[in-house]
């Protein structure tokens, strides 16, 4: 990447050229659909002939140039084709009516791309390394869905206006103590209930943010976020319960039946308490043991810092949960699959190999 800094790199003008083949190549096989690419560099790449091949144009990043590009080159049609998560990102698409989309870095975490030690990969993702939505992925919802919706999370923030889009459901602190609790909505309005009754006032969507944000004190119970209309009227709500200490491991997500021709099952753990409550906080080592038609292909949990090898079959929980994949070995028959933690109650399930 650092080549293109190189006092005899090629010329960038050469962008243009290597386009306009690239396209016709394209069209010399399917001319139904239009071309497109994500430019990296807009400015250097709006002084070659680049833009003008695409019949589509990308802008990676570079939302303050939407509306200038816009009035310059009336006649590109133009995209995020590579974006941040933020409100910002999104504003600069809602508010343009000639830009018709964007495409999020990244709608899932991935291996590579990692920061510094421990970190096996990219984070920032809607959806972690398990498939499980991340709070950001409730805040996409929120901007996106046109069903009702509501999420909640909480954090520890010394900065009062600090709103954060990554909190998780966690309600467990110290008595007394001090929590910034958001709420994501596609609603008009939101408050918060604890133990039913009202703790957090009600507010107005925040249109520049996109959340909604409350510093209440900690107490145990039942945290409810309430969405509601613009005649107050209630449209959604959601649910935060404090936890016990982890008690059980419990199978929230399985496939009953798999391919004997290397089909692939996943299988959904969750650490909960004494009252079946997930327990979010908690990180318990978990051994995965089969027998029958079946192996092992991994166990994920989500958690980018584990730089455990996640071929084993022992794995710590992470948020509370973990992912195991289960492969048919080629013979048909039950696979029975059982989970233990130290000091709790394990867990048996059955998928038929067919």
């Amino acid at each position: 990447a650092y080549g293109g800094y190189k006092k005899d790199a090629p010329d960038a003008l050469r962008l243009g050229g290597i386009a306009k083949r690239l396209v016709a190549a394209v069209k010399k096989y399917d001319k139904s659909r239009p071309t497109t690419a994500g430019l990296a560099g807009v400015a250097m790449s709006n002084e070659t002939e680049y833009p003008g091949a695409l019949d589509i144009t990308g802008y990676n990043y570079t939302e303050s140039k939407y509306q200038s590009d816009h009035l310059k080159y009336p006649k590109r049609v133009i995209y995020g084709s590579e974006n941040r998560h933020d409100m910002e990102a999104w504003l600069a698409v809602k508010n343009n009516a000639h830009i018709f989309g964007q495409f999020l870095w990244t709608g899932i975490d991935y291996l590579g791309e990692s920061g510094a030690w421990p970190s096996r990969g990219f984070y920032s993702g809607l959806v972690d390394f398990a498939g499980v939505i991340k709070p950001r992925g409730y805040f996409r919802q929120s901007l996106w869905s046109d069903k009702p919706m509501i999420f909640a999370g909480t954090y520890i923030s010394r900065r009062e206006r600090e709103l954060s889009m990554d909190a998780w459901p966690i309600w467990n602190y110290d008595q007394g103590q001090t929590v910034k609790v958001v709420v994501y909505t596609n609603a008009a309005k939101a408050r918060l209930e604890l133990n039913g009754k009202v703790v957090g006032e009600v507010k107005d969507y925040d249109a520049k943010t996109g959340i909604i944000g409350w510093d209440i004190p900690y107490a145990a119970g039942k945290l409810e976020a309430v969405g509601l209309s613009a005649d107050n009227k209630e449209v959604s709500r959601f649910a935060i319960t404090s936890s016990k200490q982890p008690a059980a491991l419990v199978i929230s997500q399985n496939n009953s039946t798999i391919d004997k021709q290397k089909g692939v099952a996943q299988v959904l753990l969750h650490v909960v308490d004494e009252n079946g409550l997930p327990v979010i906080l908690s990180d318990n080592n978990i051994t995965c043991k089969i027998s029958g038609p079946g192996i092992l292909l991994g166990l994920e949990a989500g958690n980018n810092s584990d730089m455990t090898d996640y071929t084993d079959n022992v794995q710590r929980a992470y948020h509370g949960q973990l992912l195991a994949y289960i492969q048919a070995t080629g013979e048909t028959g039950p696979v029975t699959i059982t989970f233990s933690s130290p000091w709790i109650k394990s867990v048996e399930t059955t998928i038929e190999v067919k």
